[in-house]
């Protein structure tokens, strides 16, 4: 069965005469004949009793004719929807981010510009994030970016030196900045695999052909500073990430430039998409400094 016919039939149904529904289909009177009797010659049925100009359906035309409102409202239906979302009053936005910090100021200005939209974000380290970009479990990520990825599209967006943490009482928390030889031996409290500031860190102590002293990997930023607090080691986290607290002290590495780059990230292809489109629209708008006056970085 082809589309048409059953388009035909439905419409002759629906306006009572094959003269209107011709003319609701912009056709001619023959085409919406042929369609009808070649569907009901393909099948062996009589979807029509005809008296002259009279026509109405069968019961097997009645059931037919409600399968195909049921399609045809549908594809309605689908057309509504599709210049509901293309015109972004509806949709659903899937955001993965390594944390709330650059994520939340995006998306409070794309949801102030399209309320519409729902947004849903999951929060994990850099590779999770683009893992779920590369899966298509996500739509857009914020990220710190090491190397480029043939797939992705990615832009700039902020840059944010990494610092110590230590406890309020250690001997370093009368200083304010540390050497990156200064963590030689020391007790180090890092992130998981996968997280850029980790990697961030190992590779400037690899150039200094310092040995980092691991004592624990915890993959929570909130949890790394807990257990700095209760004197488990010392840590280093991104400047950006980093919340005062009377019961830490935090020290800047003074002779090494070791920083973490944000990126809006999303697969290359998938950027004409109206909502992801629209989402770096925004971070473009952010750059400008419209709303923010952030440090763009060279790429």
């Amino acid at each position: 069965m082809r589309i048409t016919q059953l388009r035909s039939f439905y419409a002759v149904g629906r306006h009572g005469s094959v003269t209107a529904a011709a003319k609701a289909l912009h056709v001619s009177q023959p085409t919406v004949t042929t369609q009808v009797r070649a569907l009901e010659q393909s099948y062996g049925v009589e979807l029509f009793h005809r008296h002259g100009r009279y026509i109405a359906l069968t019961s097997t035309g009645t059931a037919l004719y409600a399968i195909a409102q049921r399609i045809f409202n549908g594809e309605e239906e689908a057309v509504d929807f599709l210049k509901e979302v293309g015109g972004l009053r509806t949709g659903h936005l899937k955001i993965g981010a390594v944390g709330p910090f650059h994520a939340m100021e995006i998306i409070a200005r794309y949801c102030q510009r399209y309320p519409g939209i729902q947004i849903q974000m999951t929060v994990g380290n850099s590779e999770q994030c683009i893992k779920g970009l590369l899966n298509y479990e996500t739509d857009v990520a914020i990220l710190a970016q090491y190397a480029s990825h043939p797939q992705l599209h990615a832009v700039p967006y902020r840059k944010h030196p990494i610092v110590v943490i230590v406890p309020s009482g250690h001997r370093l928390a009368a200083r304010k900045t540390i050497r990156l030889k200064d963590l030689e031996d020391m007790p180090l409290i890092m992130r998981e695999p996968g997280s850029t500031t980790r990697k961030a860190v190992e590779d400037a102590l690899r150039r200094e052909r310092i040995a980092p002293n691991i004592v624990m990997e915890i993959g929570s930023r909130e949890a790394v500073r807990e257990a700095v607090i209760l004197g488990l080691g010392i840590a280093v986290v991104s400047e950006r990430e980093h919340i005062e607290d009377a019961r830490l002290h935090k020290l800047r590495i003074r002779d090494q430039g070791i920083s973490t780059f944000a990126h809006v990230m999303c697969l290359r292809e998938r950027l004409p998409s109206r909502l992801i489109d629209a989402f770096f629209n925004v971070v473009d708008t952010l750059l400008q400094g419209e709303d923010a006056q952030p440090e763009t970085i060279s790429h």
